[in-house]
């Protein structure tokens, strides 16, 4: 009999909780307000199939052949001129999903036992990017303004304890929603760069902002202190899976030697038909339409807050931007205990706890508003306000 013995830090990897309730998503008549899904209204499907057409007809062959590691120049020069401060085409790398960068990131610069800095809460996907390398993930307190950087010098760690990096998300973060204020990214460039602590900056969201754009990106400030990761899949389409990498040159080269090693490269064919649909800035007519259709569906969610949630106790914020809002529930309540009540009437949330590194807020739980109607959207929390009610000790 074969016995598989596998390697301790595969021991560490669990499955993905967001992953594990979409799959109750699935049950006929459920209103997911759980997964971080982009609306399939916004995919430009005529746009994608003229690009394929017109990729194949100009030099099918190579887009059909393998490709450099690096990413496609033409596209890698259009993230360089899309992006707000001045990029060299030659730090761009293109990744498949911005997943990718992070796994990337983890597999360059932590070692076991390596501590990293995260915000309290974060992404899970980070989390799990991160942990096979078996590194100290500490949390860095949070506030509505995003990282408290006097707690971030606290927790950076000295001499060979330093913090490797801290992982940042400044707009409308994944899962809370919020936006890391002009002021708190210029304190915590500036105490990063002090302290010597590398940034890593994930933006997949900055472009969905709906009254204002967010304030300049961390990067911008310190391009040579901060590794930046992007991605196309909100802005045009996750299947595509897409994303990019901003690296400084001292870093840049180990990247690209891991995504080498992971995959050669990502797949030429969709790097080209992507190079192809942004061409004669498509983007600058595209994503206006995703922010609107967005924000409607951001607003119906906070109406049917205000309405549903009357008399409870619960707590919600108002994100200016993203897929998001973050929701406390009253005192002596958890939310993974709602869940089963909460799917039982049909409607289905992520719970916050599986976004802290530690110590998690059991009280809190995530909900996206950008592939539902509003009219789901009024159900659906009109059945989460039943099963609070229903489960309130």
């Amino acid at each position: 009999m074969t016995n598989w013995t596998l390697a301790a830090r595969a021991e560490k990897m669990n499955p993905s909780v967001i992953r594990e309730i979409l799959k109750v998503t699935e049950k006929p008549g459920i209103i997911s307000l759980a997964g971080g899904l982009p609306s399939p209204k916004t995919f430009p499907v005529r746009e994608f199939a003229e690009a394929c057409a017109a990729v194949l007809g100009q030099d099918g062959a190579s887009a059909l052949q393998y490709a450099a590691s690096e990413g496609y120049g033409p596209l890698r020069q259009a993230v360089a001129d899309f992006l707000p401060w001045q990029v060299d085409p030659d730090q761009v790398l293109i990744t498949t999903g911005s997943q990718q960068g992070l796994d990337l990131v983890a597999k360059v610069l932590i070692d076991s036992g390596s501590r990293v800095l995260v915000e309290t809460p974060t992404y899970l996907g980070a989390l799990q990017a991160f942990t096979p390398m078996e590194p100290h993930v500490v949390s860095v307190a949070s506030d509505d303004e995003g990282v408290v950087v006097e707690d971030f010098a606290a927790q950076a760690g000295t001499g060979a304890d330093r913090a490797r990096f801290m992982y940042v998300l400044p707009n409308f973060q994944n899962p809370t929603g919020r936006t890391m204020s002009d002021a708190r990214r210029a304190a915590l460039v500036a105490k990063a760069a002090e302290l010597g602590v590398p940034l890593v900056e994930d933006n997949p969201y900055g472009e969905l902002w709906f009254d204002q754009p967010p304030p300049a990106p961390l990067t911008a400030r310190n391009p040579e202190g901060c590794i930046y990761l992007g991605s196309f899949s909100k802005v045009l389409a996750p299947g595509l899976r897409l994303g990019f990498i901003v690296a400084p040159k001292a870093v840049l080269p180990k990247l690209l030697q891991a995504k080498q090693a992971a995959d050669l490269h990502t797949p030429g064919f969709n790097q080209r038909m992507v190079a192809e649909v942004m061409k004669g800035g498509f983007l600058e007519h595209h994503v206006p339409t995703i922010r609107a259709l967005y924000k409607q569906q951001r607003d119906a969610m906070l109406a049917a807050l205000e309405r549903e949630m009357a008399g409870l106790s619960v707590t919600w914020n108002r994100p200016d931007g993203g897929m998001f809002l973050w929701v406390r529930l009253p005192e002596g309540m958890s939310a993974i205990d709602l869940l089963p009540a909460a799917v039982e009437r049909n409607v289905a949330f992520v719970p916050g706890a599986a976004f802290y590194a530690d110590e998690a807020d059991t009280r809190t739980l995530r909900l996206s508003f950008v592939t539902a109607s509003p009219a789901q959207i009024d159900a659906g929390i009109a059945a989460l306000a039943a099963a609070i009610r229903a489960t309130t000790p």
